[in-house]
Formats: C-alpha cells, structure tokens, sequence
C-alpha cells in the first residue's frame, strides 16, 4: 500500500515550508498528517495513538518556534510521528520502525530536528532544561526550550526533581504538558487525580476563558494585565479548586488547560508564551486516538495495535492457534496460579501492565496486584517494603527499565537479602522498538551483584518452573529474565517442578564441540545442532539455566570433555555468560578455546528479532557458521 499525501502536506518537507501556509490553511495540514500516520502506521506497526494527539501540537510547535534552533524535546517518543513528518523524513515516514529504516522515537544522530534522543519516561525538562542553562551561558538568550511531556510521563519522579530545580533556575523554559488521561495503560496515582480536578473544573475553567477574552488574550494591553490576569486567576484557582496548584508550588506559571487539538489557538497561545520570561508551563488536553474513532474509543488497544484495517479499524490478530503462546501470557496465568497457592504472593508493575501481562492478576486480584505508575525506582523499593514484612513481591518490569531503579536493586534489595523477585520482561533483542528498548543489559549488570540469583528459562515450561522455584522459602533477591514474543510450547501449562538455583541440564550430548547457552536463544541452538549432525558434526549443548550462581559442576564436565566451547546469549556479550565463563576457565586454569556470541559492543538498531539475530550472528546459521569455523580453524 502506497501511503496518500495530501496537496497541502505534498509542498512541506521542513519546518520552514510549513510557515509559507497562512494559519487558516493548517488545520486541513492536520488532518492530512494525521491521515499519513494512519496509512502507514495500519501496516507498518508503530505507535498510533499518541501521536495521532498530538498532530496539532507538532504543527504548532514548528510554526511558532525557530527549530532546530529553538529546542523542541517530546518525552518518551510515542507521540513524534508527526514531528518527524515535518522535519524531512516524510518519504521515509513508510519505513518507520523498520529494519534499515527511521527510528521510531526522536534520534538525534537522525536529524537536527530532533534535539535529545528519547525512548524512556520522564526525561525531556530534564533535558530542557539542561539546554536552556547552556545557552545562557554561551551568551544565546534568545534560544526557547520546550519540554514535551505526557500526563503519565508526569508521574515519574525524575519529571519532578526536574520541576523542582527549573522552578529556580530562571531559565526561559516552556513546559507543554500533553495530558490525555492516559499513557500506556489508565494512569494511575494522586498526580491523575489532580490534573483531573482542574481540567474537569468547569466552573473554574469558564471563569478563566472569560477573563482571558476580556483582557485581549492575555498580551494585548501588555505586562500589567497579565499581573491582573495572574492575580484574578490565582484568586479563581484558590476559591473554586479543591487544592493549591501544584505547578506554582514549583515556580512555574502555569497557563491552561486548553484544547490541544485545536491549532489555531495553540499557535496564539504559544506566540504570547514566547514573549513571557522564566519557567511557564503549558496544560493541554489531547484526544489520544484523535481523528480515528477506533482510537479514540480503545486507547489502549490502539497505543500500539499492530497491523489494522485502515478503513475499519479492526486489529489483525495472528492466528495463534496451535501455536505457542507468548511468554507474557504464560507470567500472567502462571502468577496467578502461584499466588491461589501461596497468599503472599504479590504483584507490582511500574505502568507495564498490560505489556507484561501483570493485568491478569489486577483483574483476578485487585487486592494483590499494584500498578505503581511511571515509578521503576520506587516500585523495587515498594516491593523491598512489602518483602521485609513477610510477602513476596514479584516485581515485573521491563529489562531496559530497571536499568532506572539499579541503585535501589543494590542498595534496598540485595544488600538487605530480600525475598524480591524480578520478573524481567523483553530480556534482549525485542525488535522494532530500537535500542532504547532492547534488553541488552540486564544478564551483565546484575551478574556482579551479591545474594542475586539471576535465571533465564529456554521455554514456557522452564518459566513457570523458575517461577515456582523462586517464590519458595529461604530464597532471596530472585531475577528470571524471559523475552517479548512467543515461546517453543503449544502445551505449555505443565505441573511446577523445584529447580535448584545454579544447576544447568544438558539438552544434547556431543563430541566435538561444546555450545553452553542461556534462556530462549537456546532454541536457536538447538536448531544449529540439528542442522550441524546433518552434515556429520556432533555439537554437545548445555542449558545453564542460571548465571548466577553458575553451574561449576556441570563446567568442569564441559572443560574436562571439550577445548572448543561456544557460548550464547540474547544479550552483551561484556560481562555476560561469555565473560564468565572465561573467567571460570581462569580461575580452574583450563585450557579451552571460547568463542563469544552475543550483543555485540554496540547499541543495535530497530528490526525484527530475527533480522536483529542474523546481523549479530547468533542466529541458528550464525551459530552454525561459528562451529565450522572454528572445527576448521587449527590454530
């Protein structure tokens, strides 16, 4: 399918086009955006929902302000589809995601226009404010920053530390707060609640509206009728709300909320909000899903629904039957099994919770199962509370999420040997989201932390069987790392099985050369095996199973039977399986020759599983490749 350009959207490559249309013409701009997004977005899955909201304010945004010059950060990325369609990459919009193809989220080394990169929550005023603070010390005083951020991106604390120092820092900085009600899944916590209270505060709003059009908009009549305006709004805002603003409390002044689909008002209110010095935020409320009714209907089906019918919306499922189920789903069912046997089995889930599947339980469960919000420290210190008075708190987060909460899986989990379990979700490669959400660390940095256990299972069965294991008495700070996608096993749901941490299993026997993996790539292996015994090479293949502790007993046999070893793993090959496995053989003083695969020293690019597999060379014809290479090679 062949996207459609419209006539006004067809003449605007750069913001710099888009400023030659008069200000009448941009909302027919709009809806020929928002249509492109849909067009491509129906068969090349990406993000539809965000930024179907926010094609008004991309429009905007690049009408009044001076990019790249002036500094336009969007937090997370979801919603800068539009954005990267005015900024010259609207021929490449089609490869959104793909292999090869544009990034997904704001990317720097991708365009001028894309002032920070971005793929994780709450980092844009951070960022802006970073910037604003460099400029006026460069001597550019006439440089805007503006901080995009979301309602649930809001919730996360580093948005409020950063709120916190921009209050005093006097930098001329804007912050546009996207509020749809909504991130991935319902926003949840006392944030949600107060933004809620002032955008559904009619009474308030109309007062406000009405003293904004009698004093010309707010800059006609100059500084002293905003004074009043600010005065007569603080006087509103105190009589009416239920609570103070909490922006203000920060030393913002705060404007809004206003509609942010509507483009000829926003473009107003962003040309008075240039002339205002010092820290302003800006409220809007977008419709997330706007323009395509599906979307706006099911805001969380439609965040990122796959392939869809352009024209009626219907999400094209895989027909899975017969096939095995994701490794999500196999979590979901499996705690829940669990926690019917054991009562102090809990939940908890910073805003993954349908991705994880964790919803499951919240619906089953409410009373045990906890979505914290955009909150990944304070969910792990939330689950170390909960685990120092008895319960067992499985804590699913995504790999490249914990990363934000690594102090506190040292410091309040570890160090105090608590019975946390970490349920890793999309450990490794997980495909067209990039390198922003790959899971490419996890194995490597939890490895050199002490009292850890740290379990990758090789298919659904192992799964539910570390899962088992790791809720049992006298376990500690327990890790199972599982990735995005299906699994190897149409008959999964088997009965649980103890497993013994640091105790690996052998899946073939061989006489050549050894392959020692670990979780899901396994199967991977165990393809390349089948392939190398048709051409008369016999390939020994061990499951560690455990990183740590590793199976030394299963090692010494390995070493003591082979000098080539392979090892595998779906992630950095830097301090992950590999490594310590060479510092095994050091420590024992063996004599074996490793080859390493794994994530290779870099950051990898969007792309299928597969694709990303093959370009890394652990693939099942990469691993292949590596042992004739090696059985080849005499030196």
């Amino acid at each position: 399918m062949t996207p459609v350009i419209g006539p006004l959207l067809a003449n605007v490559d750069t913001p710099d086009d888009l400023k030659k249309l008069t200000i009448e013409e941009l909302p027919q701009l709009c809806d020929e955006i928002r249509s492109l997004i849909i067009d491509v977005i129906s068969v090349n899955q990406g993000h539809l929902g965000a930024s179907l909201g926010t094609v008004e304010l991309a429009v905007a945004l690049h009408y009044v302000f001076n990019t790249p010059n002036d500094k336009v950060i969007w937090d997370v990325g979801h919603q800068a589809y539009a954005h990267k369609i005015l900024t010259g990459r609207k021929g490449l919009f089609h490869t959104i995601r793909m292999y090869k193809g544009i990034s997904g989220f704001p990317r720097m080394s991708e365009s001028k226009y894309d002032a920070f990169g971005v793929g994780h929550s709450s980092t844009s005023i951070s960022a802006a404010l970073g910037m604003g603070v460099a400029a006026r010390l460069s001597g550019d005083s006439a440089q805007h920053q503006v901080a995009v951020i979301g309602d649930g991106a809001m919730t996360g604390g580093m948005a409020m530390e950063a709120l916190n120092n921009a209050g005093v820092s006097n930098a001329n900085l804007l912050v546009i707060l996207n509020d749809n009600q909504i991130a991935i899944d319902k926003n949840v916590g006392a944030i949600k609640d107060y933004l809620a209270d002032i955008v559904t505060s009619r009474t308030y709003n109309k007062l406000r509206d009405k003293i904004w059009f009698l004093m010309g908009g707010g800059t006609k009549y100059g500084k002293n009728s905003r004074a009043v305006i600010k005065q007569l709004g603080n006087a509103v805002k105190s009589s009416i709300l239920t609570r103070s603003n909490l922006f203000e409390a920060f030393n913002f002044r705060y404007f809004g909320p206003v509609d942010g689909n509507d483009v000829i008002r926003l473009i107003k209110l962003l040309s008075d909000l240039k002339e205002i010095q010092g820290p302003k935020l800006l409220h809007i409320c977008t419709i997330k899903g706007k323009g395509f009714e599906q979307a706006e209907n099911d805001q969380i089906g439609y965040h990122a629904p796959g392939v869809f019918d352009r024209n009626t919306g219907a999400i094209k499922e895989d027909n899975c039957r017969g096939q095995a189920p994701k490794y999500q789903t196999v979590f979901g069912r499996t705690i829940i099994e669990l926690a019917e046997q054991n009562p102090k089995i809990i939940g908890i889930t910073p805003a993954m919770s349908t991705g994880c599947s964790l919803n499951i339980m919240m619906n089953k469960m409410p009373e045990r199962a906890f979505d914290v919000g955009i909150a990944e420290q304070h969910a792990v210190t939330f689950s170390a509370g909960m685990a120092c008075e008895g319960y067992i708190p499985f804590c699913n987060i995504y790999s490249t999420f914990l990363q934000r909460a690594y102090d506190q899986v040292i410091h309040d989990v570890a160090l105090q040997k608590l019975h946390v379990v970490f349920c890793l979700d999309r450990g490794g490669l997980v495909g067209e989201d990039g390198p922003t959400h790959h899971g490419t660390f996890d194995l490597a940095y939890l490895r050199c932390i002490p009292n850890m256990i740290i379990a990758a299972p090789m298919n659904e069965e192992e799964l539910r069987n570390m899962m088992f294991t790791a809720q049992l008495d006298g376990m500690g700070p327990f890790s199972i790392r599982y990735p995005r996608g299906r699994g190897v096993m149409p008959q999964w749901k088997t009965g649980f099985k103890e497993l013994k941490p640091g105790k690996g299993r052998m899946i073939r026997d061989g006489k050549e050369v050894a392959i020692l993996s670990i979780g899901h790539i396994g199967n991977e292996v165990v393809n390349a095996c089948e392939e190398l015994e048709k051409g008369g090479i016999s390939v020994a293949h061990y499951d560690m199973r455990f990183l740590r502790p590793l199976d030394e007993s299963l090692l010494h046999t390995a070493l003591e039977r082979f000098d080539k070893l392979i090892t595998v793993e779906d992630g950095t090959i830097i301090g992950g399986l590999g490594s310590a496995v060479i510092e095994f053989i050091s420590e024992h003083d063996y004599r074996a020759k490793v080859k390493r695969l794994g994530i290779p020293d870099r950051f990898i690019d969007q792309g299928s599983p597969e694709e990303l597999y093959r370009e890394c060379g652990y693939d099942g014809q990469g691993i292949v490749k590596t042992v004739r290479t090696m059985l080849s090679d005499n030196g």
